[in-house]
């Protein structure tokens, strides 16, 4: 049975992306991009194994959120995406196509409550 391996990140929508990283920076300390921040860590388990966990800062009028209107969406990272998408959907859960890019793979789904959910297969290299 797939599970979810790690939390991936917590992405938030906010009307001054620039103003919040900044206070993001300079209250927590936190080394900021325009995005938003990283943070790396390595598997209890398999400490070869590194991982991270995304803040990440959206414009207010994104609609990467969509079909929320939560101005917030969680990303879990995921070992194999194709075969959680499949389990899922034999669940009865309505899941995106696949899409991917440089930082891997994803696929979204909505849970009960409308909040969106973003599952993510990192690509090799960040998961090693």
């Amino acid at each position: 049975m797939q599970k979810v391996k790690a939390l991936g990140g917590v992405f938030f929508k906010t009307p001054d992306r620039e103003g919040l990283r900044e206070w993001y920076a300079a209250k927590l300390g936190l080394d900021t991009e325009e995005w938003g921040t990283a943070f790396h860590w390595r598997e209890a388990d398999a400490p070869e194994r590194k991982g991270i966990t995304v803040l990440g800062l959206f414009k207010a009028d994104t609609d990467h959120f969509a079909p929320s209107a939560l101005d917030y969406m969680v990303n879990f990272v995921v070992e194999d995406l194709a075969a959680f998408r499949r389990q899922l959907t034999e669940a009865g859960v309505e899941v995106s196509e696949i899409i991917s890019d440089g930082s891997g793979h994803f696929a979204h789904l909505s849970d009960p409550d409308g909040r969106r959910v973003e599952l993510w297969q990192p690509p090799p290299q960040a998961a090693e």
